[in-house]
């Protein structure tokens, strides 16, 4: 058996690699990194924990204004006391991480990791080899292909901005896009949404998305559907964003157009391993055509959401085979996700329209919270919750608008994944009084 410096090298610290690696090495396996940037990836530093610490004083002033003067003030954000507040405490994550992995027995490597061979990776041309390779290395934004692009920013320029512009532009109607509308439109923002055609966040329940995009116009945002970009012009300290119908001037322009994966400079043509822009194509065992080689977290060509969860459990489901604890296939289990908007928008499982094209499967049950009293207590006047169930009376699948959904969603996720039945859903005694409890109280 030819002799490894390591039992697995890794390429991307994030949490495509990070929840599985520890563990791994703390189980005596011989574990390296790589790393290109900074450590923990895009989560961290520039992607979840960044937005949701930005995102806490837009939900809280949406809520002091919701309560009509009973809580006093206006709930003006100071931008740059916000960003400087996400900033330091981002700021000690990459450090961390990088203590617990090597307390743990990995071995950190910084350059760019390029796959030579089956089981060899050159960090910036320094060889190292390994029984197993796994790709965790993510996606990035993408841009538009149009001309003035280079005028165009991206979620981590965002993320990093001091001051909010008077007026911007935002380009997309995905999860960055909707989000970041809301947080600039709390900021103070003059804000303009361009979706490509009249729909945003299309995984989602699209009647629950038509009410927050109401909500954004009701709180000023300008919504410009059925539009094509055609080009950025800088004029003076501004930039002529052209559509297919109007032009928008503008002082900052956000292309929210989508992501894509870091696929480029791995090495991945000269082996013959599939991949595009979408990902890396792997097997039911997250293995790319060579045997030894793995793909983890959002550079996986899958079905499955791109999310921080996604791809915690699937580097967990690497840490249990590369320590011979598994041989099955990778199994998913339901995967919740949120929209940080105002109000939320959180779901899991079998989606209201999967369940209303099979009516003979499935019961959809929906549920105007609005009127519940607890919906008081966060001075809610939207809030629906839509139940999905199969003809045993097993939860398979729910939805939900309001200001925490995500809560409500998290607390179902149990019912929905191991499919207890009526008598067992009766034995859980939630916390009262508790949004969890208002969510279980439906089904």
């Amino acid at each position: 058996m030819p002799e490894f410096d390591y039992d697995v090298v890794y390429i991307g610290s994030g949490h495509g690699t990070f929840d599985g690696a520890m563990p791994l090495a703390a189980k005596g396996k011989r574990v390296a990194v790589i790393e290109a940037d900074k450590v923990g990836g895009t989560c961290p530093n520039w992607g979840c924990n960044a937005k949701i610490l930005l995102d806490g004083p837009v939900a809280l002033q949406h809520t002091l204004r919701a309560s009509d003067g009973i809580v006093s003030g206006d709930g003006k954000i100071d931008w740059a006391k916000n960003k400087a507040h996400k900033q330091a405490a981002i700021d000690v994550i990459p450090d961390a991480l990088k203590g617990g992995m090597e307390a743990s027995g990995i071995k950190m490597y910084f350059g760019h990791g390029t796959i030579i061979g089956e089981h060899t990776v050159a960090v910036d041309g320094e060889p190292i080899t390994a029984e197993n390779i796994v790709i965790a290395t993510g996606l990035r934004p993408h841009q538009l292909d149009v001309p003035g692009t280079e005028l165009g920013h991206d979620s981590k320029e965002f993320m990093a901005l001091d001051e909010m512009p008077k007026h911007m532009v935002i380009i997309g109607g995905g999860y960055i896009g909707v989000e970041f509308a809301t947080m600039a439109n709390a900021a103070g923002s003059d804000v303009s949404l361009v979706l490509h055609d009249g729909e945003a966040l299309r995984g989602f329940h699209q009647p629950y998305v038509k009410e927050v995009l109401a909500d954004l116009e009701s709180r000023g945002v300008t919504i410009v559907r059925n539009q094509e970009v055609k080009s950025f012009e800088q004029q003076g300290h501004q930039v002529e964003v052209a559509l297919s119908d109007e032009t928008i001037t503008t002082d900052w322009v956000l292309d929210a157009t989508g992501r894509v994966a870091n696929v480029e400079n791995l090495g991945l043509e000269d082996l013959e391993i599939e991949h595009s822009p979408k990902g890396i194509v792997v097997n039911e065992y997250l293995q790319t055509t060579v045997p030894s080689i793995y793909v983890s977290g959002d550079v996986i060509d899958k079905e499955q959401p791109k999310l921080t969860p996604t791809a915690q459990f699937e580097s967990q489901y690497l840490m249990h085979r590369f320590a011979g604890e598994s041989d099955a296939a990778i199994d998913y289990p339901a995967i919740a996700t949120n929209v940080f908007t105002t109000p939320r928008i959180a779901q899991a499982g079998v989606t209201v329209a999967e369940a209303q094209a099979d009516p003979d499967k499935y019961i959809v049950q929906e549920n105007d919270l609005s009127g519940d009293w607890y919906r008081a207590v966060d001075y809610e006047k939207n809030a629906k919750l839509t139940l999905i169930f199969n003809k045993d009376k097993q939860l398979v699948g729910a939805t939900e608008i309001s200001e925490r959904a995500e809560d409500s969603i998290n607390a179902l996720l149990p019912a929905i994944e191991f499919g207890y039945t009526p008598a067992q859903l009766e034995r859980l005694v939630y916390i009262f009084p508790a949004i969890a409890f208002d969510s279980i109280s439906k089904l």
